[in-house]
């Protein structure tokens, strides 16, 4: 089965492909030829997993590819935090960015997105959060969500260099370490995004 993850996102592409079965190929939009950016004007994390795979399925329609896939899928992850009213949310990727109005660069922005967090945090007792990760696959057409969440905290510093994100000072429940200090492979078996394709899994199985 070949199908087209709504990302080029080298971090995350790397996470599906290391939890997908074998037999599945998974394809960036760099490698269809999709160039386009898809504008996330969604205010749900649902509503904008949907538009980014709606926008890779109609652009598939009007551009055959020598080799064609079977389906599209795209994800939205949020961080929600309870203190902060589920805050970011639906912004989790550009929380910093919101704030400043200064674009950053990949890492640069994932480093600011921590720090707000920590500060935002400063003087709560309560820093338990979760993550959620939507997935949209499409396949002939129809259309199906399933979505993951792991719980966990907010720690007061980060831990560890693993991982990306907010994974330096996220600690998941159970766990005693941050996603940053856990190794990619434990990570990949409890994470929000490993919850999702877990479920994408069994929808592909169908």
């Amino acid at each position: 089965m070949r199908l087209v993850f709504a990302s080029n996102n080298e971090h995350k592409l790397a996470e599906v492909r290391a939890m997908m079965p074998k037999d599945v190929r998974i394809l960036s939009l760099k490698e269809i030829g999709f160039l386009s950016e898809i504008e996330e004007y969604g205010t749900t994390l649902n509503e904008n997993s949907r538009i980014k795979a709606d926008a890779v399925w109609a652009w598939l329609q009007t551009h055959p590819l020598q080799q064609p896939v079977d389906g599209v899928f795209a994800d939205d992850t949020g961080l929600e935090i309870d203190a902060l009213n589920g805050e970011p949310g639906v912004y989790t990727a550009r929380w910093a960015e919101r704030e400043t109005g200064i674009h950053l660069s990949e890492m640069e922005t994932y480093a600011a997105n921590r720090q707000k967090a920590l500060r935002e945090l400063n003087n709560h007792s309560n820093r338990a959060c979760q993550f959620k990760t939507v997935i949209t696959l499409i396949i002939n057409g129809e259309v199906k969500q399933v979505e993951g969440i792991v719980r966990g905290i907010i720690t007061t510093q980060e831990y560890g260099t693993g991982g990306f994100g907010y994974d330096p000072i996220f600690i998941p429940d159970g766990y005693d370490k941050t996603f940053g200090e856990l190794s990619a492979e434990t990570k990949n078996k409890i994470s929000h995004r490993a919850n999702a394709i877990t479920e994408l899994v069994k929808l592909l199985a169908e």
